[in-house]
């Protein structure tokens, strides 16, 4: 959706989480709703990427926080933010300022999303034939980015609120708190209504939005509800769909799957998407990826910023890879320093292979810091990879959602726990993701062995690893390196300015 940037400005669609209004805010240079004329159907697109821009605009702690509790991110030494660190180690403070700002991002976008879908119902009453059927299409792709939101916060805080309006009092008023299993029966029932209306596309190969969302995006979050449902046929129904499609790849290298050369390939189901705006617009539309970077570097662009070092791989992941002989993955996921990798040394691994190295693929030095051993790999953009004229860490860089790896896991972990098989066989879904990493082939798998696949293709994703480990009651697996995991710790508290402000408990 690079081009639809360019107008992101045209049309703001904000919306404060308590406001009881559904008309947009009105700013500088943008439209408000009185602006709009309902019976122009060239106008319905600008709701669109008004809905697409709020959602890729995320904040950088959201996705830190979503990962950090897994046992395959550390959080690194931060001693201006102790709090974070402490929900690595499942110490949990509700007053800290990322607990409020996940909430309050997240549900302010889903507000900010259902204004759009308001607007284009309102299109949709002048529109006739094929216009109706794209404002339509628009209504659904914006409820799968809402249903990721949903997704998120329950998966965070377990019994949350579920918002279908810009009205959230009357919601609340009306509904309560839903339950996880609420929450995600809503995304499923929601997702079925949608992907008739969607695409049967990848993302990619769609040319008015390229890389908007498609049936397939819908499939792949109704898979990921039923996997925290336990409900294994439905993975196996919802993923089979999309392997079934005979659409989607893995993308061929690894390691430039997560750098400009990989950016809405044949494995993309959802992607932010960042690029330059240009100075009419805005100048640019980047992600933050400082936090996941090493504070100190030597880029090969000399002028490269370094990170912040707030998100670190886990010695335990980086021993498990190594024990599996892994290479391409482990190269691609982690950024070594001299210092990580003596502490390697000291703890018996010794005479490792050329790869681990703070010289990574594409030139640039990883020095020394302060704050961490290691960084992640896969938000790392080379430096000479950045856009010209641009040195901030990871500028430009987009961000993967989803991929057809992670559906293909899915699918057979959904197998091996004795779903019907849908899109031919576990081993086979399994075998297609190792093939890309150089691994041999296995003659069969089992849950077990699908869990390491999944640690290993997928670590430092979206707290996937964790999610994973909180529905399997695998709390031995998150109780490493001094932690001590129980069921009390599987949902973050809920942040004490909405317990103040809503009709939450602290349970």
């Amino acid at each position: 959706m690079k081009r639809t940037y360019k107008i992101l400005l045209v049309l703001g669609l904000s919306a404060s989480l308590f406001s009881c209004s559904d008309e947009f805010d009105t700013r500088t240079g943008q439209l408000n709703t009185g602006d709009l004329d309902y019976t122009d159907p060239s106008e319905m697109g600008e709701a669109l990427v008004g809905a697409y821009s709020a959602f890729a605009t995320r904040g950088w702690e959201e996705s830190l926080l979503l990962g950090v509790r897994g046992d395959d991110v550390n959080a690194g030494g931060l001693g201006d933010q102790q709090a974070y660190a402490d929900t690595d180690n499942f110490i949990y403070n509700n007053s800290y300022w990322m607990y409020n700002s996940l909430w309050n991002l997240h549900y302010s976008d889903i507000i900010t999303l259902n204004t759009a879908i308001n607007q284009l119902e309102l299109y949709k009453e002048f529109m006739e034939g094929d216009d109706i059927t794209r404002a339509q299409q628009y209504i659904a792709e914006i409820k799968v980015l809402r249903a990721w939101l949903h997704l998120n916060v329950a998966r965070t805080w377990g019994d949350v609120f579920i918002y279908q309006t810009n009205n959230p009092f009357e919601e609340i008023e009306a509904n309560g708190v839903s339950s996880k299993e609420e929450v995600m029966a809503f995304i499923i029932a929601e997702m079925d209504e949608a992907i008739p209306l969607l695409p049967n596309l990848r993302p990619n190969e769609r040319t008015d939005y390229p890389g908007g969302v498609t049936s397939y995006t819908a499939y792949a979050l109704k898979a990921m509800a039923n996997l925290e449902l336990e409900n294994y046929q439905g993975v196996a129904d919802a993923t089979g769909e999309i392997i079934n499609s005979g659409r989607f790849s893995l993308y061929p290298d690894f390691y430039q799957l997560f750098k400009t050369p990989g950016e809405l390939s044949d494995e993309s189901l959802l992607e932010l998407q960042f690029d330059e705006l240009g100075t009419d617009v805005g100048g640019t539309f980047y992600n933050e990826y400082a936090p996941f970077g090493p504070q100190n570097w030597i880029p090969s662009r000399d002028d490269a910023s370094a990170g912040w070092g707030f998100y670190e791989p886990s010695k335990k992941f980086i021993k498990f890879m190594l024990d599996r002989n892994e290479t391409v993955r482990l190269e691609t996921s982690v950024l070594f320093t001299e210092r990580g990798i003596g502490e390697l040394n000291d703890e018996g691994y010794t005479n490792l292979p050329d790869y681990v190295s703070n010289i990574t693929a594409s030139g640039d030095e990883i020095s020394d810091f302060e704050r961490a051993l290691f960084s992640s790999g896969k938000h790392y953009l080379p430096s000479d990879q950045l856009p010209e004229g641009q040195n901030v860490y990871g500028a430009g860089k987009n961000f993967i959602i989803t991929r057809y790896a992670e559906v293909l896991l899915m699918y057979a972990e959904a197998v091996a726990r004795g779903a019907t098989p849908t899109a031919g066989s576990a081993t086979q879904a399994v075998n297609q993701v190792r093939s890309r990493a150089g691994l041999a082939d296995l003659s069969g798998v089992t849950a077990e062995d699908v869990m390491d696949e999944k640690f290993a293709e997928l670590a430092m994703e979206w707290g996937i690893r964790y999610y994973d480990m909180i529905r399997l009651n695998n709390y031995s697996e998150l109780s490493y390196d001094g932690r001590t995991f129980t069921a009390n710790s599987e949902y973050l508290p809920y942040p004490q300015e909405q317990v103040d402000a809503l009709p939450l408990t602290n349970d």
